[in-house]
């Protein structure tokens, strides 16, 4: 069984409230249809019956609850709270009333908040920021984490490395340029999110064009401290750095470049050092390599609340879904 076909088991076996609310992109009635059909998670999705009837034409989402925020019984609760949140920044109810029914993501975040979901899956046609603003006001981050990262879960067929072909890249999704205190956030959160996920050991590599000390200049310099902070921090994982990727992923490599480093050769976790690095190195592989990309996943945040690359297609969704819903499963222990 495949990695996400593994989740989508877990997702199964305890079903989660997903919300998307996404009903101006087609995308997300076609990714509803197979959630749905294979019973991955019970869906949410916020939408005017006329917005919902356009782009569901011909698909079957039968099953799940749809929820009109101009006529629902529970919007008004929702903008009460709302404002009760958001007083100490001026918010009145006309601003929240708007906000809400302007934007169906501060209404999905509502829903959680409240309780009448477990998480949210957007970012089709919307940008990061519009999904994650919303998030960080309603939802914050969660106790004891110091910022909210993205990891892309890739999948790479037919690979010997990783675990199976299967890595955590971080951050490649939001954080531009991590300090080295940031970047151990990173890694410490990207290692409990692989041990969620894919149920193996994280061996975390803290990547750089330099492998211990064979290059000198201040970027190294940031991993190198990255990598101490973490070790410190994080003792519970296998990390190490500064490491190249082939001395990262390779063990003929690792052996050779860094030898014994619990990491070297055995990374399922890789840690670059900035958004530039990470997200070019996901789209490469995802490109050349034919991988399975899913996310940007965020780690951080109280509630499980997901991004999408608007890329994505409706597979990609339906995969973020079930993620999501192993997260949510997560939060009940």
């Amino acid at each position: 069984m495949g990695f996400i076909d593994t989740v989508k088991a877990r997702a199964k076996a305890n079903k989660k409230t997903i919300i998307l609310p996404e009903s101006m992109d087609r995308r997300t009635f076609e990714a509803a249809q197979t959630i749905l059909k294979e019973g991955i998670a019970n869906l949410i999705i916020i939408g005017t019956p006329e917005e919902i009837a356009e782009n569901s034409k011909g698909l079957d989402i039968t099953g799940a609850t749809l929820i009109d925020p101009f006529t629902s019984e529970k919007t008004q609760g929702y903008i009460d709270a709302f404002v009760e949140l958001r007083k100490s920044k001026g918010m009145t109810e006309e601003q929240a009333r708007k906000t809400l029914l302007g934007d169906y993501m501060y209404y999905a975040c509502m829903m959680v908040k409240m309780g009448d979901a477990d998480g949210v899956v957007s970012g089709a046609c919307h940008s990061t920021s519009n999904t994650l603003r919303p998030s960080l006001q309603i939802i914050k981050t969660k106790p004891g984490v110091k910022l909210v990262s993205a990891f892309f879960l890739m999948v790479v067929p037919d690979c010997e490395y990783g675990a199976n072909g299967t890595f955590i890249f971080a951050d490649s999704g939001l954080e531009q340029n991590p300090d080295p205190e940031k970047l151990a956030s990173i890694a410490g959160c990207s290692a409990e999110s692989f041990e969620l996920l894919v149920q193996e050991k994280p061996y975390v590599a803290m990547l750089s064009h330099s492998t211990k000390g064979s290059a000198a200049h201040a970027d190294v310099d940031k991993v190198v401290e990255a990598t101490r902070l973490a070790k410190e921090q994080y003792p519970q994982y296998a990390i190490d750095g500064e490491l190249q990727a082939d001395a990262a992923m390779v063990p003929s490599v690792g052996a050779s470049k860094a030898p014994g480093s619990e990491v070297a050769g055995k990374a399922n976790v890789l840690i670059f050092p900035d958004l530039d690095a990470g997200n070019i190195g996901y789209k490469i592989v995802q490109r050349l390599a034919k991988a399975e990309a899913y996310g940007p996943v965020t780690q951080g945040i109280a509630k499980p609340i997901n991004d999408l690359s608007r890329g994505c297609i409706a597979d990609d969704i339906v995969g973020v879904v079930a993620i999501t819903a192993v997260q949510a499963q997560a939060q009940d222990k």
